[in-house]
């Protein structure tokens, strides 16, 4: 598949998705059973499998959304802008940070700061893909999907300079 000038392949198919991403939800049942967590989904990765996960989802959650960028191309900048934001109150709640990927950890370590001066009662992580080998930064993933070695992968929310989201699957670039 061609997206701008890149040539993608396919990496993760949709089913193995999906397992990943009830494995979250069953944790998350499980460890928010008598809890109603915030759930905030950081855009644009995250839109297709924070939907999906709510889905699966047996416990009352809130949801929100952050919008933050840290990536030009296929490369991440190592810089973190917040383009629009938290304005949930979330004093005294339970909070769970839906992310499409964690790689380096600057986005997840910019976001734990923004929501911990909200005052919240507890705050998770939830990634559907993480990447051990690029990250930067030490983080404390909560819920794992899939790790993966460090590629670069559109589809499935992540995209390669905006194209790329909509696809069900998870394609990474060819070598």
């Amino acid at each position: 598949m061609k997206i701008n000038d890149k040539t993608f392949v396919p990496y993760i198919r949709e089913n193995e998705l999906q397992e990943a991403i009830l494995s979250i939800a069953q944790a998350i049942n499980r460890d928010y059973a008598d809890r109603k967590p915030m759930l905030i989904a950081v855009l644009n990765g995250a839109f297709m499998f924070a939907s999906d996960l709510i889905k699966c989802l047996d416990i009352e959650v809130e949801v929100s959304f952050v919008k933050v960028k840290s990536y030009e191309g296929t490369q991440s900048s190592g810089k973190v802008k917040q383009l629009f934001g938290l304005d949930a109150p979330l004093e005294g709640k339970d909070v769970i940070l839906l992310e499409d990927i964690v790689d380096t950890g600057h986005t997840v370590q910019y976001l734990i700061k923004l929501l911990e001066e909200k005052k919240p009662a507890s705050i998770s992580i939830a990634s559907l893909l993480f990447k051990p080998d690029a990250l930067q930064i030490p983080v404390d993933l909560q819920y794992k999907g899939i790790e993966i070695p460090n590629i670069f992968v559109v589809g499935y929310g992540l995209d390669y300079d905006g194209f790329g989201r909509q696809y069900k699957e998870i394609y990474c670039l060819e070598e």
